[in-house]
């Protein structure tokens, strides 16, 4: 009996206890999920904001001398070292002077004798001992020496090739031993680096747009507030800006392109001829654009889209069309309109369909970016 009541008792108890432990499992899971997540938006207004062009570029020296002889003969020096950095005087080349050096004494035995007899026959002018036609066919072998001593001396001279100009001296085409004929044999070339040229071939259509915005128009044609910069080809950005100084008259028929041209400071040598650079066109802007932060821009399945908090606070995924970058901003062409809440953070908690808690995000890369 007593045995039966205890095994009663206990039964109860345990009974109880599972029912409470019931009670509040159902109280902890049946409070509605978990909250929504929250996320960082920016609202989408128009404004005024900066419009870089990046472009394909060339560096170009700011001149190029070809090194070339004036006289005919075998190559005996070549004292420069290809590639390296020459002087205006400095001798790249000599060339055998065996031929004009004999050439020049013959020239100058002949000038000597010249002078001797014009020396003769002057004193004899008074006296009438000699014909005024010897004498003037005298000073004429004179002259014509003269000439001959000049053009002898100077083919000697030239036998010894000196730089013209500062620079950057190329790949040595003839070497020792070679025979030059003459001004046809290109010897060598020397580039003048500082400064140099940076090329661009806007498109046509590219320049159309330009045309259609009064503003984008007159920095093309004034020049002087439009910023070239040059991306590097390990995408640093050289930390000078050029000076547009050049804009052909005409489109390239081959091409349908009109080249500009931009003058660069060079003292460093960071920009090389025949480089393939980038240069980044500053001071354009676009009036009424939408812009987010780069990183609100996803990709995937070929397309690119932003989410976007809608009514009821619930995400949609939205397609965009993404136009230049501007700073830390890209410029969206079409997909998005004004007043738009575009998520920035925390994309990687939600998806479509699914209802979230926004908070305006403090973006300081708008602001900055903005003008």
């Amino acid at each position: 009996m007593l045995a039966s009541t205890f095994f009663g008792l206990l039964a109860a108890s345990g009974c109880s206890k599972a029912s409470g432990t019931g009670v509040q499992q159902q109280g902890q899971s049946g409070g509605g999920g978990p909250p929504p997540p929250q996320v960082g938006i920016v609202t989408v207004s128009p404004t005024t904001i900066a419009e870089p062009y990046e472009l394909g570029a060339q560096v170009q020296p700011y001149r190029r001398v070809e090194v070339r002889a004036r006289v005919e003969g075998i190559i005996v020096e070549r004292p420069f070292t290809e590639g390296s950095v020459v002087s205006k005087g400095q001798v790249l080349y000599k060339l055998d002077p065996v031929k004009y050096d004999a050439a020049y004494r013959s020239a100058v035995a002949r000038l000597d004798n010249a002078k001797r007899t014009v020396a003769r026959l002057e004193p004899l002018i008074p006296k009438h001992a000699v014909a005024q036609q010897d004498v003037d066919n005298a000073h004429s072998e004179l002259e014509s020496s003269q000439a001959a001593v000049d053009a002898a001396k100077k083919d000697l001279d030239d036998c010894v090739i000196r730089a013209e100009i500062n620079g950057q001296v190329g790949r040595a085409r003839l070497e020792l031993g070679a025979r030059v004929t003459g001004p046809g044999d290109l010897l060598t070339t020397i580039d003048e680096l500082d400064p140099v040229y940076v090329t661009f071939h806007p498109s046509s259509q590219q320049l159309a747009t330009w045309e259609r915005d009064p503003r984008a128009g007159a920095l093309i044609r004034r020049g002087s507030s439009l910023a070239v910069r040059v991306v590097l080809p390990d995408s640093s950005l050289l930390p000078r800006a050029g000076r547009l100084d050049f804009i052909a008259p005409s489109l390239d028929s081959a091409s349908g392109t009109e080249e500009f041209r931009a003058t660069f400071s060079n003292g460093d040598r960071r920009l090389l001829p025949g480089q393939f650079v980038r240069v980044r066109l500053e001071g354009f802007t676009r009036a009424a654009a939408l812009a987010v932060p780069q990183r609100a821009v996803m990709q995937g399945m070929g397309r690119q889209f932003v989410y976007v908090v809608g009514s009821g606070d619930t995400v949609t995924a939205r397609d965009v069309k993404p136009g230049p970058w501007s700073g830390q901003l890209w410029i969206i062409d079409s997909g998005l309109s004004p007043g738009d809440r575009v998520i920035v953070e925390g994309t990687q908690k939600v998806g479509p369909g699914r209802v979230v808690k926004p908070v305006a995000l403090a973006d300081s890369t708008k602001s900055s970016a903005a003008k």
